[in-house]
């Protein structure tokens, strides 16, 4: 560090150079960095999907499901499996240890599903791995709306025409579609007029099947040209399709497929559907972000996009965004930016105070901007976004602790001893640079050294707080570096100083307060102390008191409402009644729009059932409220009132991003999953509504909500073994036949340009209007006979499970409850009781508590780890930068005073304790032990000279009276604006800013009086040791 500082000076116009080409990397890099709002908390997982029309949630879990997570256990880092099983619907989620590239995972779990292939029936459906993307992926949503156009129409002009451009732009992997209807050839048979003609189903199936194809016979030479031979049969058309031969009547007659059917453009069985400010059904786009692309990059080449696909739609039909992503990147970088801003303000003013000096304070200042300048290209080179946990948590007060004291002590060794030529003031300065150097080394190193084990820190809280800690790192390493540097070399260029030049206004109030007070604790060191122990017990019984959390919610400034119905409701019920919610809602002079999302989209990575939606509701900025001024206020409004306009429906509410992470992350869309596991889906919901009915007691429990398994109605065809035998048919005779009564059966495909449809055979509504007409349905033997389908299976109406949920290759339930007006912590505590006592399962039965409770839990742990390390580690470098144990003891109670600040600023604002305030206090053991290294080590410096120990504290204190106070409040300060903004994103970064500011201000006025008064005890009890020895 010596070499470095003396080659800074005698080669300035090198480090001038040097600084310039950092500045140039660092504003290259503030342009190449990803900006986004929040880290991506998404785990490394992978979605298997797999869509099987033909089969209800228990089929689907026995022929699909279980076979795929039969071949996927055992994978390597394999962490969780869980999976859903619906009507129509598998999707089984794949977690892996964090430590695992994501491609690999893609590529082991596609190589094991060619295993599980093998097991699964091709009929019933094939898997395919879900898109790559993550809970931050969906930046970009948006209805496509067209006066005179049907669902059907607009719905194939987002698939193949917008779609397919949209997936063309760089970053975007998927555009997922939700609502209109799929377009289908329908080839819907008249079972009269097919029986009319002696045909069979089967028959149909194969003229079809026959009929609409394409070959090719190579080529042949001619006149020396190649001419391709293409024999083609290719049904294009209705008319195509209806001119096909079925089979010959009597005299050779031919019967075509328009003699036994209809055929039409129609659209197939929906398993989802989407509405729009309360004015009917619309279609959704829901673009995808690719896993590690910049979202304001791939939404302004969305945007771009989209704008020019406009220009080439049919009159009349527009493309209206109604969730952007950026919108909410920008508001909440907006308050990253401001927070920083005015902090670095309020550190400059401090600067300038404190110093009275206009050139020193620019001097010091200047570490700000060019620290950051080299964390932006750390930040570029290890991957890492720019966002409200990454930038949000750095303190320009930190970054000018070190040049703060540099630049104290060359304006003091100026001012005393003055230097009237370049060589003197060259070798002054390096002189006071060299004295304060191994102390600010050790200070800066020490805060760097307890951000350390915070980069141990894995799961959610290491995704959240490892690129903060990262960051600060490289902004502190940057100005260290700085103080070591550049710093010198402009206080050489253009400091000046006079005699008395620290005797500003301020300092001399200060020095006046400050003096009685130090001769006071010296002499009566008791009167210090034992406050000071008494402090620390009270801020341990109100720590004890403290509610818990894991993360305090981050506002989005939306909201996601999660409606749920009966499992027996229909799509058009489900339709009709989010209409009405969404009528309900614009009453609200705060809702600018609402658009709901019901069942499960075209790539079901939110696999859902028509009797859930989701309801997006973009609100007006907070300043412009009306009916309410918070977010709980808004929402205790709108409950009530949707409840009056829709009575009978399940309420949840929550926000978009939140939403979707919790869904990933924990498989619930809930604060709080209590999760239970057993073989019978009769028993788990059973003890599941009764676990229900205990949290609804517990104060704070909101939207408390039981996963619905049961309640699906069927119309069940069972077959008779025996009536099929006399009647000389197979199983896949009467089976066949009741595939085609609704979902039919794909027989090939209509292509047209670049868009390919399903072709399906099924039968006419009328058969399968109710169970009766089902049963009158007539079935031909071999022997020319009809048969009812009555005759040979029974038809019952029953009711079965509506979903199959599993997790750990176990059957599980869940029942979620969002928590309102109290800590997570304090409520799980008490829920955990309340279930305990009300709640007895049987054996083979068992209950665990999830969601953020559990990450809670699981944070909980690894912090017990990491701040004994923290302090230890920090209890070590003391020890090492003076040689001795016992003052690295004396600086270290500075950690239970700071402390003690910390908890009491948190108890007098009302926050819980969570994991921002836990990192917040590992930032505050670092900056509170600064101080007291900065104090020590000059007191130690004089006693070296010769001073007694006694004139050494007096003088030493007085000395660092300054930077000590300096310190300090440029740190509280430049956490400040964090502590008090209420703007977008606040909410996190106030915990971690009140533990610091309170802190400091404990520490930094207990440093400044118990370190001197103890240090004299201790130090001169030392030193007549030594003289007696």
């Amino acid at each position: 560090m010596e070499r470095l500082l003396t080659l800074s000076l005698r080669y300035r116009f090198f480090t001038l150079v040097v600084v310039i080409l950092a500045m140039v990397a660092g504003l290259w890099s503030l342009t190449e960095l990803t900006i986004d709002a929040v880290p991506d908390l998404t785990p490394v997982q992978v979605q298997v999907l797999t869509r099987a029309p033909a089969l209800g949630p228990v089929e689907v879990e026995q022929f699909i499901t279980f076979p795929i997570e039969a071949s996927l256990s055992g994978l390597p880092a394999l962490r969780e499996l869980r999976s859903v099983s619906r009507y129509g619907l598998s999707a089984v989620t794949v977690i892996f240890e964090d430590h695992m590239d994501i491609y690999r995972a893609r590529q082991l779990v596609s190589e094991r599903l060619s295993r599980a292939m093998e097991r699964i029936p091709i009929e019933y459906g094939r898997p395919m791995v879900g898109p790559l993307t993550t809970g931050l992926g969906e930046v970009y949503q948006f209805t496509l709306k067209g006066d005179g156009y049907s669902a059907m129409a607009l719905r194939t002009l987002l698939e193949w025409d917008i779609g397919m451009r949209l997936r063309a732009v760089p970053g975007v992997v998927e555009v997922n579609i939700w609502g209109g209807e799929t377009k289908q050839f329908q080839v819907v048979v008249d079972p009269a007029r097919l029986l009319s003609f002696k045909l069979t189903l089967q028959r149909v199936f194969e003229a079809l099947e026959r009929n609409n194809a394409l070959m090719g016979g190579g080529y042949i030479e001619r006149q020396r040209e190649q001419l391709l031979i293409r024999g083609e049969a290719l049904a294009t058309t209705i008319s195509d399709l209806a001119r096909i031969v079925v089979d010959h009547g009597p005299g050779g007659a031919p019967i075509f497929i328009k003699d036994v059917a209809e055929v039409k453009e129609a659209p197939a069985l929906r398993i989802g559907a989407a509405t729009a400010m309360g004015e009917g059904e619309t279609v959704i786009g829901m673009v995808q972000m690719l896993a590690g692309e910049n979202a304001q990059q791939v939404v302004e080449r969305v945007k771009a996009r989209v704008q020019e696909i406009q220009a080439t739609l049919p009159p009349g039909v527009t493309i209206e965004p109604y969730y952007d992503r950026t919108l909410f990147v920008s508001k909440v970088i907006r308050t990253v930016r401001n927070n920083l801003l005015e902090g670095g303000l309020l550190v400059i003013a401090v600067l300038f105070l404190f110093l009275g000096d206009l050139r020193a304070g620019l001097i010091v200042a200047s570490a700000i901007p060019l620290s950051m300048l080299i964390a932006f290209t750390g930040m570029v080179q290890a991957g890492i976004s720019g966002n409200l946990m990454s930038l949000g948590a750095i303190d320009f007060g930190l970054l000018v602790d070190g040049s703060v004291v540099m630049v104290d002590n060359i304006l003091r060794h100026l001012a005393r001893k003055g230097a009237k030529t370049p060589e003197e003031r060259l070798a002054l300065i390096q002189a006071a640079g060299r004295e304060v150097l191994r102390p600010v080394a050790f200070a800066v190193g020490i805060i760097i050294l307890v951000y350390v084990p915070i980069l141990a820190l894995i799961g959610l809280e290491g995704k959240m707080f490892r690129p903060m800690a990262l960051t600060v790192i490289l902004a502190l390493a940057g100005s260290l570096l700085l103080t070591v540097t550049v710093t010198p070399v402009l206080a050489f260029w253009f400091a000046r100083a006079t005699p008395g030049h620290e005797e500003t206004r301020v300092i001399r109030l200060l020095r006046r307060i400050y003096e009685p007070c130090l001769r006071w604790a010296t002499a009566r060191p008791a009167w210090v102390v034992v406050p000071a122990v008494g402090l620390f017990v009270v801020s341990l019984g109100i720590g004890a008191w403290l509610g818990v959390e894991f993360v305090p919610r981050l506002n989005e400034g939306d909201l996601a409402i999660n409606v749920w119905r009966l499992p027996s409701v229909s799509l058009s019920e489900s339709v009709a009644t989010s209409l009405q919610v969404e009528k309900a809602l614009l009453r609200f002079p705060e809702v600018l729009q609402v658009v709901t999302r019901t069942g499960s989209p075209e790539v079901a990575t939110d696999v859902m059932g028509i009797e859930l939606s989701d309801v997006f509701v973009i609100l007006k900025p907070q300043q412009e409220w009306i009916t309410a001024r918070t977010r709980e206020d808004l929402i205790a409004k709108m409950k009530p009132a949707i409840l009056e306009a829709v009575p009978g429906v399940g309420l949840g509410f929550t926000q978009p991003i939140e939403m979707r992470f919790n869904e990933l992350i924990a498989g619930t869309r809930s604060d709080l999953a209590v999760k239970i596991f057993g073989p019978d889906l009769d028993v788990l919901k059973q003890k599941a509504e009764a676990v229900a009915r205990a949290l609804e007691k517990v104060q704070g429990a909101a939207d408390v909500k039981v996963e619905q398994v049961a309640g699906l109605p069927l119309i069940r065809v069972i077959v008779d073994r025996d009536q099929i035998a006399r009647y000389g048919l197979t199983a896949d005779d009467v089976l066949t036949l009741v595939q085609a009564t609704r979902v039919g059966r794909v027989v090939g495909t209509v292509v047209q340009g670049s868009r390919r449809f399903d072709l399906v055979v099924r039968l006419t509504d009328n058969v399968s209007a109710d169970p009766a007409a089902l049963g009158s349905l007539l079935i031909p033997t071999g022997h020319g006979e009809l048969v009812p389908l009555s005759r040979v299976a029974a038809v019952r109406v029953d009711t079965g499970p509506a979903q199959v949920s599993r997790e750990h290759v176990q059957r599980r339930i869940v029942v979620e409850s969002n928590i309102r007006g109290r800590d997570l912590g304090s409520f799980v505590a008490e829920a955990q009781r309340t279930v305990a006592r009300d709640v007895s399962l049987p054996t083979g039965y068992e209950l665990r508590w999830g969601g953020q409770f559990e990450y809670l839990k699981e944070a909980s742990r690894r912090l017990a780890v990491v701040v004994p390390v923290t302090l230890v580690l920090i209890l070590g470098v003391l020890s090492v930068i003076f040689g001795a144990l016992r003052p690295a003891l004396l600086i270290f109670l500075n950690v239970p005073l700071a402390l003690s600040g910390g908890v009491l600023a948190l108890w007098l604002r009302g926050l819980p304790l969570s994991i921002s305030a836990a990192i917040g206090f590992i930032a505050l053991f670092g900056i509170a032990v600064l101080n007291g290294v900065v104090l020590v080590s000059h007191i130690r410096q004089l006693e070296a000279e010769g001073m007694p120990t006694d004139q050494a504290i007096a003088q030493g204190a007085m000395d660092r009276l300054r930077p000590v106070l300096m310190t300090a409040l440029v740190a509280s300060l430049g956490f400040l604006p964090m502590a008090l903004a209420t703007s977008l994103g606040a909410e996190v970064q106030r915990p971690l800013a009140t533990v610091v500011i309170g802190g400091l201000i404990t520490s930094t006025a207990l440093t400044l009086l118990i370190i001197p008064a103890l240090y004299a005890r201790i130090c001169h009890g030392r030193s007549r040791q030594k003289e007696l020895l």
